[in-house]
C-alpha cells in the first residue's frame, strides 16, 4: 500500500512539474524595457515538433513555395526539413558521418534522458551563392553541398593534423568562412586516441586555405559562432563567455574582447545587432553593448534545454529553437540579419 501510495505522490509531483514548466514555456523575463522593442508583450512559444534525437543549426531556405526550414539531427546523422503546412521530413542522410567506424566516431552525451551518439550534423549556414555549409562533426570538416547535391570538403585539417570535430559555423558576404572546431566529433572527446590537435579553436577558410584564428578562445572550447549585421565583428562563445573579434576588409579577426559573461551554444544576429542565444536553458537577448535584455523561457523539465537559434520565415521575424527534443517558433519584432551576405 505504501509502495502505490509512494508512487502516486511522485506521479503528482512530476505532473505538477510538468504544468509548471508548460506555464513557464515561453515566458518573457525582462532585464531592460529595450527588451520590448525586440519582443511583444504577447509573443507565445509554438512547439512545432518533438520526440527527435538532438536537434541543431536552424536554417530558413527561402523557396517558391513559400520557404522551409533545415534543421539537424545529430544522433540521426540526418537533416530535416520542416514546411510551415507542419510536414516533416528527411531532408539529408549521412549529413554529417560518411563513414563506417561508428564506435570511435562521434561523443557520446545525453539528449533529455537519452543517452546518444553525436554521430550527426550540427552548425548549418549558407554561402554568399545559397550553398548549404555543414559543420560535420563527425567526420571532422567543413563540407559545402553543391547544386549537384554532390559534397565538396572545405577543411578537415589543420598543418597536416586533422581537425576534432566542427560545431558551428557562419558565412561573411567576401566568402570567408569562421567556424569553431571542438572534441565532440570523437568517442572518448579529448582522450580519443585518435585525436591529432590538442587544442579546440576559432578557424577561417579563405581561398581555400584554412587559418587559426585563436586556439583555446577564452581559456574554453568554442560553440557558438555569429556575424554582426554590418560582419565587422565576430562573436564566439567560449569559456562561459560571448567573444567579440574586430574583422578587417581581408577577413582578419582581432581582439577577442569579452562582450558579456555567459555560457553559448548557438547563437544568431538581427539586424540591429542583437544577439539571441541559447544560454542556461532558454533564449538570452543581449544588446550589442553586451546588456543582457531579456530571456525566453523553455520548459526545463525531461532536458528539454535549447541548443541553438535561426530566423525564418518570409519576413525573417520568427525566431527557430532547437531544444534537443524539440522545435519550437516564437515571433519577434526585428527581422534576423540574413545568412552569408544574402
Amino acid at each position: 500500500m505504501k509502495t502505490w501510495l509512494t508512487v502516486a505522490v511522485l506521479i503528482t509531483a512530476v505532473a505538477a512539474a510538468w504544468g509548471q514548466a508548460q506555464e513557464d514555456a515561453g515566458r518573457i523575463e525582462r532585464h531592460d524595457p529595450a527588451v520590448d522593442a525586440v519582443l511583444a508583450p504577447d509573443a507565445r512559444l509554438e512547439l512545432l515538433a518533438g520526440h527527435l534525437g538532438m536537434t541543431e543549426g536552424p536554417l530558413w531556405i527561402d523557396d517558391a513555395a513559400g520557404g522551409h526550414l533545415l534543421f539537424s539531427d545529430i544522433p540521426a546523422n540526418a537533416i530535416y526539413k520542416w514546411t510551415p503546412d507542419g510536414e516533416l521530413s528527411v531532408h539529408m542522410e549521412e549529413a554529417g558521418y560518411t563513414g563506417d567506424d561508428i564506435l570511435n566516431a562521434g561523443a557520446q552525451s545525453t539528449s533529455g534522458r537519452r543517452h546518444i551518439i553525436l554521430i550527426g550534423p550540427n552548425g548549418l549556414t549558407l554561402d554568399p551563392q545559397g550553398r548549404l555549409l555543414i559543420a560535420a562533426m563527425a567526420d571532422r570538416a567543413v563540407v559545402r553541398i553543391e547544386a549537384d547535391g554532390s559534397r565538396t570538403v572545405l577543411a578537415d585539417r589543420f598543418d597536416g593534423q586533422r581537425l576534432n570535430g566542427p560545431n558551428d559555423l557562419v558565412a561573411r558576404a567576401s566568402g570567408a568562412i569562421f567556424f569553431t572546431d571542438m572534441t565532440a566529433g570523437m568517442r572518448y572527446r579529448g582522450d580519443s586516441p585518435s585525436r591529432e590537435l590538442f587544442h579546440t579553436g576559432v578557424y577561417r577558410i579563405k581561398d581555400g586555405e584554412l587559418t587559426l584564428v585563436e586556439a583555446d578562445p577564452g581559456g574554453g572550447s568554442p560553440n557558438g559562432i555569429a556575424l554582426s549585421p554590418d560582419e565587422r565583428t565576430l562573436y564566439v562563445g567560449s569559456g562561459g563567455k560571448i567573444l567579440a573579434y574586430d574583422l578587417d576588409a581581408d577577413d582578419n579577426a582581432s581582439g577577442g574582447r569579452v562582450l558579456i559573461e555567459t555560457s553559448s551554444d548557438g547563437m544568431k544576429v538581427d539586424e540591429q545587432g542583437n544577439l539571441y542565444t541559447t544560454s542556461h536553458g532558454g533564449v538570452w537577448i543581449i544588446s550589442p553593448e553586451g546588456k543582457h535584455l531579456g530571456t525566453i523561457h523553455l520548459p526545463d523539465i525531461l532536458g528539454v534545454r535549447t541548443t541553438n537559434v535561426g530566423f525564418g520565415d518570409a519576413d525573417r521575424q520568427s525566431l527557430y529553437i532547437t531544444a534537443r527534443t524539440h522545435l519550437y517558433r516564437i515571433r519577434v519584432e526585428i527581422p534576423g540579419a540574413r545568412p552569408g551576405g544574402a
